[in-house]
């Protein structure tokens, strides 16, 4: 039958799947299976139905970071090519909590931190992913409505065997860590999503391989087209060797400032500046070939490819002028040994003399007081140049003083007159 659809196909039409198939394939992991992804293709050229796309997301944090941005590019690509995004809160689910990955049960979310992260995830996409071109499903609609019985329809349809093929359940079980029984509704509930969606494609990343299957299972079982599931590559974050995550603190967050942005990008191990250019960056794709074969031979140094890597993505999310801001700002900094120009200016109305470490906590520029004598202690801060030694030093505010911690926090100080 799928070779039947492609033959019905005009040559035009047949270079139209092929030319598809590539921009999908290109950058993915794995697709499973491809053939059916040239059959899904051929179909729709040939009713002129577009295919439907699905991204689940359970709202566990609402910041999103250029990791997740991997997959929402490939689902723009689908996007621009006429297909519908199916993009799934998992509002239901998510009060489950994923289990990948896990070493122990995570914590149960409440409606209103799913709703308030949901909203906030939505919006971020919208730098992304064109929003009016988005179906956008919350899955309590109807997880909230099945019954006892439907629920115990559902799990007949898989076996437990299947089940413990998981990973971290056999991990856990290994450890004798305990698996609570609603963990095992996760995947079923993400399988069922895709039969009422009617999902032709769904998209997750290689961590999610067991849970974007289960809508394959599950489709069959209710006597549906199978969907075609396409696994995108994991972006390790700034540390070079864990996965990218605000938790891990090695995160570049899309909403980020444009100048902590670039300088988080320019701090990358150079290990992975191919994969971000491939995955992180909307260069065309002859663009991105030729960067990184000039970096493969020499021809341009890492240090000027992460330059134009970090332009590239602040102007992503930000705009051009913020991103040449940004480069100029880096350069000033960190190659010209100088303060930037734009600083951020802060009205003091505090006391005239002030331990250090509530001074900068009272800024806003580190967190805590133990969070303050830390980064003194590693040498993080300076006043006016020079490097604060003494965590326990009094500071007198003065007008136009500038501090500053890390090598991208900035803050110029104004005194009421």
């Amino acid at each position: 039958m799928q070779q039947q659809q492609f033959d019905q196909l005009t040559t035009a039409e047949k270079r139209e799947v092929e030319r598809q198939l590539h921009i999908y394939m290109d950058g993915a992991e794995e697709v499973i299976p491809p053939e059916e992804l040239r059959a899904k293709l051929a179909k729709s050229i040939l009713t002129g139905e577009p295919l439907k796309i699905k991204l689940g997301l359970d709202p566990s944090a609402p910041d999103v970071h250029l990791g997740h941005t991997v997959v929402l590019n490939k689902l723009r690509q689908f996007q621009e090519n006429g297909h519908i995004v199916q993009l799934l809160i998992g509002d239901f689910t998510g009060k489950i909590g994923d289990p990948t990955g896990k070493s122990a049960a995570r914590k149960q979310l409440t409606d209103e931190e799913v709703r308030s992260n949901a909203e906030t995830y939505f919006q971020q996409f919208g730098k992304v992913l064109d929003q009016n071109k988005v179906e956008l499903h919350y899955n309590s609609k109807w997880l909230k409505r099945l019954t006892l019985e439907d629920v115990i329809e559902l799990a007949g349809k898989i076996t437990v065997a299947r089940l413990m093929e998981r990973d971290d359940f056999e991990e856990r079980i290994a450890l004798q860590k305990p698996i609570s029984l609603h963990e095992f509704f996760y995947p079923l509930m993400q399988g069922y999503d895709s039969v009422v969606l009617d999902s032709d494609i769904e998209l997750g990343g290689t961590d999610q391989h067991f849970n974007v299957l289960m809508g394959r299972h599950f489709q069959e079982k209710y006597g549906k087209e199978k969907q075609v599931v396409i696994l995108m590559p994991l972006l390790e974050g700034l540390d070079g060797v864990e996965k990218m995550s605000k938790s891990k603190n090695n995160y570049i967050g899309i909403d980020e400032d444009p100048h902590e942005m670039f300088g988080k990008t320019m701090s990358l191990p150079d290990s992975l500046m191919k994969k971000y250019i491939h995955l992180a960056t909307d260069l065309e794709a002859e663009d991105k070939k030729r960067l990184v074969k000039d970096l493969e031979t020499g021809a341009v140094h890492p240090r000027d490819a992460k330059m134009l890597l970090g332009k590239t993505i602040v102007t992503m999310y930000h705009g051009s002028k913020a991103a040449e801001a940004a480069e100029q700002q880096f350069k000033q900094v960190f190659q010209q040994n100088s303060a930037p120009d734009n600083i951020t200016a802060v009205h003091w109305q505090g006391e005239e003399t002030v331990p250090v470490t509530d001074l900068l906590v009272t800024l806003g520029l580190l967190p805590s007081k133990s969070e303050a004598r830390r980064m003194i202690q590693n040498g993080g801060v300076k006043i006016n140049g020079v490097k604060a030694e003494a965590i326990h030093a009094d500071i007198a505010p003065e007008h136009d003083m500038i501090i500053q911690v890390g090598k991208r926090k900035f803050v110029k100080l104004q005194m009421p007159q």
